[in-house]
């Protein structure tokens, strides 16, 4: 709505990063459903009595109450040509009243229809039917007069086209017809969609198929774990849908995947035959603590902490300021598997309320959170401080974050999202004239949203203005107040203005509160974004020098497979690697990583230079190409150019002095990301 005011703090026009995320409302959290590949393929079972059976299903035995709302079908729905106008034919036999009359019936029990298409020539399946490449628009305007709500596009028989182009082709097409149409890319990770995905589809795979196994779905959720900073709401990282049910793992395995795929907010589409169903089965399915952690509104992807080997501790975060945390074991035998509230990200409080979410039992922890979990098991805890506790240690965006209390003046405070209108989730990317962003705050004057620090933060650097949903119009005042204390007033904004940059220091603080107030013109159209509002809080590494592998990143995101210490990348798994050797010279600290990479660490302003050779690993074969980039906090401080498999070690040397975070990124050198084993050699830092 408005605003007014002038403290000098800062002020400058912002640069800000490019957003991500499809503006089309839908997948606010991941998306829940059913898709029948798994359990009917192409066989004649599949037809139109089966698809409105398993809605039928969904209502009676409660999977629409759990909240799962999507009955998708998958390939073989159609006939192997297009007619003479070039449009799809259902197939008579399967769906002898069409699609639009199951689409109906699905409708009509309160859910929602989705059907399955391939960005190329032809479907996936061996009969070949017709795929939507070069059919795009004429494909989706059929589908949305059929009532679609649902697109699994995937990426069989592509004639080698550029995958963006393909996916944002039919995205472009999707949005045209004007129907709201979840859009799945399903492209199964092959060209790292997870760099490019986000504005084009609701969510992406992440992987290769998965198969009813334990192997096959550990080293799946491996592969899916180091993705969780390109996932947000309305862009889900997805490592395929669940097997639960299909037969070939036990009940205990069975657990461990709802557990992991609940932790890391993934889509969650049933895959198994649900009229043929066990109570267990549905028991796990329906299990509503579970599905609560993967709905959770706050959106965040779990991450790995350390732990023991053999075992995998995930922490994510809530919007209550909790913490869902999954104890893996993936060994054989029965095992402890301990952690710390520290290590989890809330370290602080006096005392935690745990609960089981399988055996639903309570407890309470001061420090240690532990279970002895059966092999193959998973325990799944949700842990609740008794009081508000300090941010984690580094850089955290506020959106990221849970908040105290949130007023708002129209509608709720929204995360990553522009305020929009009455209900949570209808804004869109925040948006400041022209300039977008993928983290923040989208509010509404009057509006007042106070957060915790706990004494622990050093300061808040965050862009201001009136997003652009407003065409122009409002006028609004951000203030920043470390608590009583005025430490940041943007001054009157428009809707006409540029972004403005704030800092504010708030050393010592117990609470932030950022308010934003009418610009004095009346409230309408004062939709205020607080764009990339990040705070620094606890202290970085001691002084002295020291290898960058000695020290805990506090955020790591790899190609392929973990990051790795003092060891090559090597293969999927944590701890595969070999030596670190660039054209025969080895060296004993280090970081093996795989195009794209990026790996970060906390310096809190004390640290002033970093220094490493840097190369293809001779592992690699002949393909290898990448380039490394150093950044500190958003300035490039230096570059390699690009280095390919047998370029001797480059040397590398960058000045940090006073920045808030280091960057370590590894890109591709254009010829895809095979091969692109890339090592930080003896990184050195040095702080004061």
């Amino acid at each position: 709505m408005t605003g007014g005011g002038a403290l000098a703090a800062a002020v400058q026009l912002a640069a800000a990063p490019a957003a991500y995320a499809l503006d089309n409302g839908l997948a606010v959290t991941p998306q829940m459903g059913f898709n029948n590949w798994n359990s009917t393929h192409c066989r004649a079972e599949f037809n139109e009595s089966m698809v409105e059976g398993i809605a039928d299903i969904f209502v009676a035995k409660g999977l629409k109450d759990a909240g799962y709302q999507y009955v998708n079908i998958d390939d073989c729905w159609a006939l192997p040509s297009r007619d003479a106008s070039g449009n799809l034919v259902p197939d008579p036999v399967r769906f002898p009243h069409g699609i639009k009359a199951v689409a109906d019936y699905v409708h009509s029990k309160g859910l929602k229809f989705g059907l399955y298409s391939s960005a190329g020539s032809m479907t996936c399946d061996v009969q070949g039917f017709p795929g939507g490449l070069g059919h795009e628009q004429q494909d989706a305007n059929l589908w949305a007069s059929w009532g679609v709500d649902y697109l699994k596009y995937d990426n069989c028989n592509n004639q080698g086209q550029d995958a963006q182009t393909r996916y944002k082709t039919m995205r472009d097409a999707l949005n045209a017809t004007g129907r709201p149409i979840l859009f799945s890319i399903c492209e199964w990770g092959a060209n790292a969609p997870w760099q490019w995905a986000q504005p084009v589809g609701n969510s992406w795979r992440t992987t290769g198929d998965i198969s009813d196994n334990w192997q096959s779905m550990i080293n799946i959720a491996h592969q899916n774990e180091g993705l969780a900073p390109y996932s947000r709401s309305g862009a889900w990282n997805d490592p395929d849908m669940l097997e639960v049910g299909n037969g070939g793992m036990t009940g205990v395995e069975y657990r461990t995947h709802f557990s992991l795929w609940a932790e890391m907010s993934a889509p969650l589409l049933i895959g198994s035959d649900l009229r043929t169903a066990s109570p267990e089965t549905l028991s796990i399915l329906t299990n509503k603590d579970i599905i609560a952690v993967d709905q959770d509104a706050l959106g965040r992807q779990g991450t790995v902490v350390p732990s023991a080997s053999g075992t995998t501790v995930m922490t994510k975060p809530l919007a209550d300021g909790s913490r869902a945390v999954t104890l893996t074991n993936e060994s054989s035998y029965a095992t402890t598997v301990s952690t710390t509230v520290a290590a989890l990200g809330i370290g602080g409080a006096k005392s935690y309320a745990t609960k089981d979410l399988w055996s639903k039992k309570t407890g309470s922890v001061t420090d240690k959170v532990s279970a002895t979990v059966p092999g193959h098991g998973t325990v799944m805890l949700r842990v609740t401080p008794d009081s508000p506790v300090p941010p984690p240690t580094g850089l955290t965006q506020l959106s990221d974050m849970s908040w105290l209390s949130a007023i708002n003046g129209w509608g709720p405070a929204e995360r990553d999202r522009s305020n929009g209108d009455i209900n949570l989730g209808d804004g869109r990317t925040l948006a400041i004239r022209g300039t977008q962003y993928g983290k923040g705050l989208g509010v509404h004057a009057n509006s007042d949203v106070t957060y915790n620090l706990g004494g622990a933060c050093k300061d808040l650097t965050t862009d201001v203005g009136v997003d652009d949903e407003t065409g122009g119009n409002g006028s609004v005042q951000f203030k920043i107040y470390r608590d009583d204390k005025l430490v940041a007033d943007s001054g009157v904004v428009t809707g006409k203005d540029a972004a403005k940059h704030l800092t504010a220091d708030l050393t010592g603080g117990a609470k932030l509160r950022l308010v934003v107030t009418d610009g004095g013109d009346g409230m309408s159209w004062d939709h205020a974004d607080w764009a990339n509002p990040r705070v620094a809080c606890g202290n970085g590494p001691a002084a002295g020098a020291h290898a960058l592998s000695d020290l805990n990143w506090s955020g790591a995101s790899n190609g392929w497979g973990p990051v790795e210490k003092n060891t090559s990348n090597g293969e999927a798994a944590l701890g595969d690697g070999g030596p670190i050797s660039i054209k025969g010279a080895t060296y004993a600290k280090g970081l093996g990583t795989n195009a794209y990479s990026e790996v970060t660490y906390y310096l809190a302003g004390t640290c002033t230079s970093v220094s490493t050779d840097v190369g293809v690993d001779d592992e690699a074969g002949p393909k290898g190409s990448v380039s490394f980039q150093i950044f500190r906090d958003s300035t490039k401080v230096a570059d390699s150019g690009l280095m390919v498999t047998g370029d001797a070690a480059k040397h590398l040397t960058a000045d940090v002095t006073g920045g808030d975070e280091l960057r370590l990124v590894v890109t591709d050198g254009g010829n895809g990301t095979n091969s692109d084993h890339a090592d930080w050699a003896a990184p050195q830092l040095t702080c004061s």
